[in-house]
């Protein structure tokens, strides 16, 4: 592909009808080409390449005529209307020229973006900057095949500017709270970060379940595992487990009778410790058993829905080990192409057609036996659901099968999962029987005790034939599994083949993955769908959340910003207020509701006394930025705080780093005190005996280094200046070898650290240098450089092994030393079908397949990364592959008036 094509060149359609030359434009490259498959010779499609305008990014950006404003570094003229400041993007001005050059000889423009707010918004953009002078469409579609692309030319429809005015809404919502909150941060955190409506919201949620994690106290308890043997050689299965539950009368403790304090909710269970277990185990020894109670229900399960966009981003999150920006991308990719309808959307309908394609499908596979007599029809259960587009589906009349898309990799696994369920979604129910068995007995003292048991059969598999749904929790049973058991009646005979006291412990509340914070942030109706992915790609790149295999763990930092948020901004962290902006949202694109009076409330306040927001940034001086960035450790006198470099640990002044991978529920008591027993950083080596210097090593920013103590300046004579800071000599440093450790380094090799670089001696009259570089250690020449197999090497490397190593060739790459092994295998990526392990390279352990490296990342760490974690990191790399470079001349634009929507 050639630059100008990746940009969005014209492409003329090859087929169709002669006539007058229309226009049309679309959002991406991708859309472009495939759309211009379908139209005709009259037709040019072109791609906007996403928004051309939007508010002004930085201070360069506001025109000359409104840089005195007052309400100019917000990009929103607060003072008239709400009135929005829009720019051209820099890097779109070129774009923007071609097509007005286009327009000149077009006799239609079809705007053809997508058909949500966001596509609106972006259609009425390029109608304000364009101007045109000629007939306007508005073209929408949800699928891109012939079929569509055409019915779309055939039945435009008008710019719907209450869509405009919810996507300007939100727009300047976001502007406002993100400009006017982050210096807040800025000045009582630390510089650099950034609140957000939704992200701030998705951080809280991230940090309260850490909260719930640190206060959670665990309780053990104990039960008895019975394996029970009918004595019946016919018998297939003859043996079933089952638990106790019950000893006369009362029912044995279970881990939901636990509060998160560790102690009982209730007194009227019985909680058995290990002594009361086995003893009652022993009692219970050779005892016989009858069966009590047999009961058996019908058992059915009906299809899960088709897929909308957060129900697809949580089942390729737990089936693939995609991140939610990841799903978006694919999917992107797959409806750009024709492969599937729009990704993003709210409904789980499908059309006439789509469900007529879909039983057809699933006739064809799996026989009319499985497909009922009517079609199924699914309703949204999402509040406010903006029901535009059908559910995410396989594209066309008729669906392809995976194996006939011509499809691989990641985009053949994405689309194999949503055509799976779509199939499904039009079969018939799973039918089996669940079946639940009481057996009773008594102990030699006379105690009555109860053991239950479930079963569940299938006999009809249905649906699940073709799909089944993955769970967030590993443990739970897949709606496919079945457990036999004997075939039992009341009054049945049983003896206890085994009987084991087992041991549990009460598990603090999960973390969140990217899978279940969707769902949350679903289930509370914060923000959009559509949204979701950039959100929490967003809390990640801002170090709000790491990652520890698929669980997303709050970062202190993301503790000092909430606990921020929350006692100086309440509202605007709070759930229900979030939410209840994304109804005024709905409002809005309804025609319910006016964006002016909603926006001066959330800025200004209410007339009911609501505070507004540019009060509560007005007054910052009551908040206290060393204590919101403070937490003490419970039962110590050892405080955690978040500072400029990052958090550490404080007691009496005394200071220790926490190291960056460290979780928020990880740092006890005794982690802490380990952490302060460490060296501090500050350790006297001894004395340099050539400069009569002390030799210290301390823990830095960057690692732990040596260094030498020089003497004080003396303060300068009277009347003369004192030394410029820059002509101060500066001590001599060296970071520590890997192999080296702060409690452990000698004088000796830190003396030996101090050297380096080395002079090594001469070859050909040129010195010959041994230093340590970014990538690694190596010796220098002049300009040429050979790298050594070990930091070690540059202790000891001699002129004479220098050398030989310049009378190889020079290596390149990876290819430079020989291989290291491994450090871990993990499995087969599942899109590359090649052996993935783990390695250690220049910048730190990566995972690789053999063709794409990916770096490990905060969080992740060699001994407990897992595939599924390498596989998802694999797969972002693979998706982030430079593209062709280009250069654009970017011009200054005359000044616009905001505009106004007509």
């Amino acid at each position: 592909m050639t630059a100008d094509s990746e940009v969005g060149s014209s492409v003329p359609a090859n087929n169709g009808n002669a006539g007058g030359t229309r226009l049309v434009i679309v959002e991406s490259p991708a859309k472009a080409k495939t759309i211009a498959g379908y139209l005709g010779r009259g037709y040019i499609v072109e791609s906007s390449i996403g928004h051309i305008r939007d508010l002004p990014e930085k201070a360069d950006d506001i025109p000359e005529k409104y840089k005195s404003e007052g309400w100019a570094r917000l990009g929103v003229n607060v003072d008239h209307e709400f009135e929005p400041l829009y720019v051209v993007n820099p890097d779109k001005k070129s774009q923007v020229s071609k097509l007005k050059q286009l327009l000149k000889e077009a006799d239609e423009l079809y705007l053809a973006t997508d058909e949500d707010r966001e596509g609106e918004a972006i259609a009425w953009h390029l109608r304000e900057v364009l101007k045109p002078k000629i007939p306007v469409h508005r073209m929408v579609f949800h699928e891109i095949t012939p079929h569509a692309i055409r019915d779309a030319v055939s039945n435009p429809r008008d710019l719907n500017l209450r869509l405009v005015d919810a996507q300007e809404t939100r727009r300047i919502l976001d502007r406002l709270y993100g400009y006017e909150v982050s210096p807040v941060l800025w000045k009582k955190v630390k510089p650099r970060l950034s609140a957000g409506r939704v992200q701030s919201v998705a951080t809280r949620l991230v940090v309260e379940r850490e909260r719930e994690r640190l206060a959670f106290t665990a309780a053990n308890y104990w039960d008895l595992q019975a394996l029970f043997d009918t004595g019946r050689a016919g018998d297939d299965p003859r043996t079933f487990s089952a638990t106790l539950t019950g000893v006369d009368g009362r029912r044995v403790a279970q881990g939901r009778d636990f509060a998160s304090t560790g102690r009982l909710k209730g007194s009227d269970v019985l909680h058995l410790d290990e002594a009361a277990a086995r003893a009652l185990a022993a009692r219970l020894d050779g005892v016989s058993y009858a069966v009590r109670s047999v009961e058996r229900k019908p058992y059915t399960r009906k299809p899960y829905a088709p897929f909308r966009t957060t129900t697809l981003q949580q089942e390729a999150s737990r089936k693939l080990g995609f991140s939610a920006k990841y799903t978006m991308q694919v999917a992107q990719r797959l409806y750009e192409n024709g492969y599937i309808t729009y990704m993003r959307t709210d409904s789980i309908t499908l059309s006439e057609t789509a469900v007529a394609a879909a039983r057809s499908q699933a006739i064809k596979l799996y026989g009319s036996a499985y497909v009922p007599d009517k079609p199924r029809v699914y309703t949204s259960k999402v509040k406010n659901a903006q029901e535009a587009h059908e559910a995410i589906r396989p594209s066309g009349e008729e669906f392809r099968t995976p194996g006939e898309t011509g499809l691989s990799g990641d985009m053949f696994r994405l689309y194999e999962l949503i055509w799976q369920r779509t199939v499904a979604s039009q079969m018939k129910d799973a039918v089996g029987e669940s079946v639940s068995v009481k057996v009773g007995g008594a102990s030699s003292a006379g105690e009555n005790v109860e053991f239950s048991a479930t079963g569940r059969t299938i006999t009809f598999h249905g649906f699940l034939k073709a799909y089944v749904e993955g769970a967030d929790d590993p443990s739970t049973d897949r709606d496919d599994s079945e457990k036999r058991l004997p075939t039992l009646a009341e009054g049945d005979r049983l003896t206890a083949a085994e009987l084991t006291a087992l041991g549990h412990s009460t598990k603090p509340p999960a973390r969140y993955t990217e899978a279940s914070l969707v769902k949350e942030l679903e289930d509370r109706e914060i923000g959009r769908p559509s949204t979701y992915a950039s959100i929490i790609g967003t809390i990640l790149d801002r170090g709000y959340v790491f990652k520890k295999g698929t669980a997303l763990v709050p970062s202190f930092l993301a503790f000092a910003v909430v606990n921020l948020l929350e006692q100086h901004f309440g509202n605007l962290v709070d759930y229900d207020f979030t939410a209840d902006m994304e109804k005024v949202l709905d409002d809005i694109a309804n025609d319910r509701a006016e964006r002016v009076p909603e926006l001066r409330r959330f800025y200004f306040g209410g007339e009911d006394g609501d505070e507004g927001l540019k009060e509560m940034v007005t007054d910052l001086g009551e908040i206290d930025a060393k204590e919101i960035s403070s937490f003490p450790i419970k039962g110590t006198d050892i405080v955690i705080r978040v500072g400029r470099y990052g958090p550490y640990l404080d007691r009496d002044g005394a200071r220790v780093n926490i190291p960056e991978d460290m979780a928020p529920d990880e740092l006890t008591a005794e982690k802490a005190e380990e952490l302060f027993s460490r060296p501090s950083g500050d350790r006297e080596l001894g004395v340099d005996p050539a400069t009569g210097r002390t030799i210290v090593a301390k823990d830095g920013r960057f690692g732990p280094y040596v260094t030498e103590v020089l003497p004080e300046e003396p303060a300068p004579a009277e009347g003369k200046k004192r030394t410029k800071k820059a002509d101060v000599p500066k001590p001599r440093t060296s970071s520590l070898f890997k192999t080296m450790s702060l409690d452990t380094i000698t004088l000796d090799q830190a003396l030996k650290l101090l050297q380096l670089p080395r002079v090594v001696g001469e070859i050909d009259g040129e010195e010959v240098t041994a230093q340590n570089g970014r990538f690694g250690p190596y010796i220098k020449k002049g300009t040429d450089s050979r790298s050594l197999a070990s930091e070690e090497d540059l202790l000891t490397v001699t002129i004479e092994q220098a050398r030989e190593l310049f009378a190889q060739p020079k290596a390149r790459g990876r290819g430079r030393a020989a291989a290291a092994p491994p450090l871990r295998e993990l499995g087969e990526d599942p899109n590359s079908k090649k052996p993935v392990v783990v390695k250690e390279g220049r910048f730190g352990p990566y995972v690789t397949d053999g063709e794409t490296n990916a770096s490990l990342r905060k969080g992740d760490t060699v001994e407990d990364i897992t595939l599924e974690r390498a596989a998802e990191l694999l797969a972002e790399r693979r998706e982030r592959a430079p593209a062709a470079k280009r250069t654009t001349r970017t011009r200054t634009a005359a000044a616009k008036k905001p505009a106004t929507k007509s």
